[in-house]
């Protein structure tokens, strides 16, 4: 029986799928959870079979929970589902390894065909998406995959999110248990290599690539997540 793990931060959207998906036979939901990082515990934990993760996760966003599971738990297949319809985000979460891309807009059964095609080692977009969306990425030349953000430890990727959240270096140095020179030495580094000067830099970068759930965020605010 297909085990699963359910990554989405909102509790009733996850409740949700839960139930539509133990109404399946031959589905069984083993996990679920509202944050990146424990995402990937749950998957360490139950090596499931599929993996459904939103985008916007808090902690760290999606696109990095894919890329991570698929590094360490490649049997795991990743299917996202996500509100996010900008052709960007779809060939960022294939690059990165997801094998479904379903959008919450869609019916129950897109979400379950997506599941099934996944296990089957095939790729699926919700019918709503452009059909030539598997052709640009399938096409892309390997030398234009990579970017700045590629170059990012995982460390950096964490922070990165961190600070766009509005984190100070302390509050990040507690959640990570590192000291804050530390936090300040990463911050420095990724926006070195991002390119970046500041925090609106940073909460527009996440924005545009859909990394982090930002909505509350002021981009223009620079006086959270630079002071230790």
């Amino acid at each position: 029986m297909p085990t699963i793990v359910l990554a989405e931060d909102h509790q009733i959207v996850r409740q949700g799928l839960r139930t539509l998906l133990n109404q399946e036979v031959d589905f069984q939901v083993v996990a679920e959870t509202g944050d990146g990082n424990e995402a990937l515990a749950c998957v360490a934990e139950h090596a499931p079979d599929v993996l459904v993760v939103d985008l916007t996760l808090p902690g760290l966003n999606g696109l990095e929970v894919i890329r991570r599971v698929r590094r360490t738990h490649p049997e795991t297949r990743v299917v996202v589902l996500s509100m996010h319809t900008a052709e960007g985000y779809i060939v960022e979460a294939l690059r990165h390894g997801a094998v479904g891309y379903v959008l919450k807009e869609s019916g129950a059964h897109d979400l379950i065909r997506a599941i099934r095609e996944g296990l089957q080692g095939r790729r699926f977009l919700s019918p709503s998406l452009p059909e030539d969306l598997l052709d640009t990425y399938q096409n892309q030349p390997a030398a234009t995959i990579e970017d700045r953000y590629a170059q990012l430890t995982p460390r950096e990727r964490q922070i990165l999110q961190l600070v766009a959240e509005g984190h100070t270096s302390a509050d990040i140095g507690d959640l990570l248990s590192i000291s804050p020179r530390t936090v300040d030495t990463h911050r420095s580094n990724l926006m070195r290599k991002l390119g970046l000067s500041s925090r609106s830099d940073v909460v527009r970068y996440v924005m545009q690539r859909g990394l982090s759930p930002l909505s509350d965020t002021d981009p223009d605010d620079d006086s959270a997540g630079l002071d230790g």
